[in-house]
């Protein structure tokens, strides 16, 4: 029994329900009822992990996710990290972070991973990183690909939280799972693709108003393209990197 992570499942639902969030899942049948899987999740804001987490939550099941540790410097936030096995990731160092992350796997949990490791500024898939394919193989457990879409209306880079009783849809897609066999380059370009797919026809279904800043300029919206979205991402890195060495 978990109580901390109880009570935030509680929370976690009374919070859709205060501000008339309407979430619709597809596919729940794909999260495995038990053993391990790496459920591999787009990112397009700061809440995505809610949607998936009660995703999982409606099968019975928890996920475990894997958080940037600069997160855990926020006191309540690290209290919170200690108590539901959420898994901390020092970009500059994590083997310790995958071995931990492997091992949630091996005991037969749902790890919640970001391929794309940062937000994506265009809405649209960034290129994925290596590590939640190799951690499948390492633990032989499947890849569940998932869509979150429309949480990033509620909060995502660049743009005012908007937190109150806005009643946003907020749609889950989850896909089939995906065996680790083959190489790490193969199981990612199947795994993209799929979630490519989801991620169309979720987008397909949803409201799409011309103009809308969390629109893809391909659907219409004013979003930076994939290549604008590379560049702030660039700068912002520079000025992270400045901010470290005291530059001016």
């Amino acid at each position: 029994m978990e109580p901390v992570f109880r009570t935030l499942e509680i929370a976690a639902k009374l919070a859709v329900r205060v501000t008339g969030t309407r979430i619709t899942y597809q596919g729940l049948e794909n999260i495995p009822a038990s053993g391990a899987a790496v459920v591999a999740i787009n990112h397009t804001g700061y809440v995505d992990f809610l949607p998936a987490a009660l995703a999982a939550n409606k099968r019975g099941r928890r996920m475990r996710f894997m958080i940037k540790a600069e997160m855990g410097g926020v006191k309540v936030v690290g209290w919170l990290i200690g108590h539901t096995g959420t898994i901390t990731v020092d970009r500059q160092a994590g083997r310790g972070a995958y071995a931990a992350a492997v091992a949630s796997l091996r005991r037969g949990e749902l790890v919640g991973v970001y391929p794309e490791a940062t937000i994506s500024r265009s809405f649209e898939l960034k290129e994925f990183k290596s590590g939640a394919v190799r951690m499948a193989r390492d633990a032989r457990a499947p890849i569940v690909p998932l869509i979150v879409w429309g949480a990033h209306r509620i909060w995502t880079k660049d743009h005012p939280k908007a937190l109150g009783r806005t009643k946003f849809p907020v749609a889950v897609a989850v896909g089939e799972p995906i065996e680790p066999v083959g190489s790490v380059e193969e199981i990612t370009t199947t795994m993209r693709s799929e979630m490519t797919q989801l991620l169309t026809a979720t987008q397909a279904d949803y409201p799409r108003p011309q103009g809308a800043y969390w629109l893809p300029r391909r659907l219409g919206g004013t979003a930076p393209t994939p290549v604008e979205a590379a560049a702030l991402d660039e700068a912002e890195l520079a000025e992270r990197a400045r901010r470290r060495t005291g530059d001016t």
